[in-house]
This record gives C-alpha cells, sequence and structure tokens, in this order.
C-alpha cells in the first residue's frame, strides 16, 4: 500500500489477473469493497469498473502495509504494489473470474 502514489501506473484492471499471471509484479488500484481482519492477515476485496481481485495483506512479511490495511474502511480508494499468488484448493472463488488467485500486498 503506498501513501504517494508519485508515478505509479496501474499495471491490471481488478478483472484481469489469473493463473497463469502467478509470480507478476503488479500493481492495483480501486476501492475497498470489503476488509477481513484475521490478526496477522487482512484480506482486502479490490475492485474497480472492471471487476473484484482478493489482496493479502500478511503482517509478518509487510509490517507497514498490514498496519495500513487495518485502518481501512469500505470505499476507501487505495493502491497496492504486490505480487500475484495462487490460492490454495481450499480458497479457490468460483465465483469470481480471478478467484484462482489473489495479490499478495509488499
Amino acid at each position: 500500500m503506498l501513501d504517494n502514489l508519485g508515478n505509479l501506473e496501474r499495471s491490471h484492471t481488478c478483472s484481469e489477473l489469473r493463473a497463469e499471471d502467478v509470480g507478476r509484479q503488479v500493481v492495483l488500484m480501486g476501492w475497498v469493497a470489503k476488509k477481513r481482519d484475521f490478526g496477522i492477515f487482512t484480506f482486502v476485496d479490490l475492485r474497480d469498473r472492471e471487476g473484484v481481485t482478493q489482496i493479502v495483506v500478511s503482517g509478518e512479511d509487510a509490517s507497514e502495509a498490514h498496519a495500513k490495511a487495518k485502518n481501512l474502511r469500505g470505499e476507501f480508494v487505495i493502491a497496492i504494489k504486490g505480487t500475484v499468488v495462487a490460492r490454495t484448493n481450499e480458497t479457490v472463488n468460483k465465483k469470481l473470474p480471478t478467484g484462482e488467485i489473489e495479490v499478495k500486498a509488499n
């Protein structure tokens, strides 16, 4: 998560990423549709006019971003930079076109 966007440019919309993008560094921008706080992990459903992508922010891997994610509310506009990762079989969301992946914020 970023405080100052500077020259940052969005690399993808929230509907584009798929399993073949795993490992790719991306920048997404959009609105917070939903936030779920599980202590060490905070999950954000980020939406734009194209779709929704799940963002995961880990307190262990990105403590500064995690602290900021704790304060997010619905409809906040944010930008995130992170890595596309595959969801486990148990967490795949078949209701979403992007449901096989999530973006791990860094």
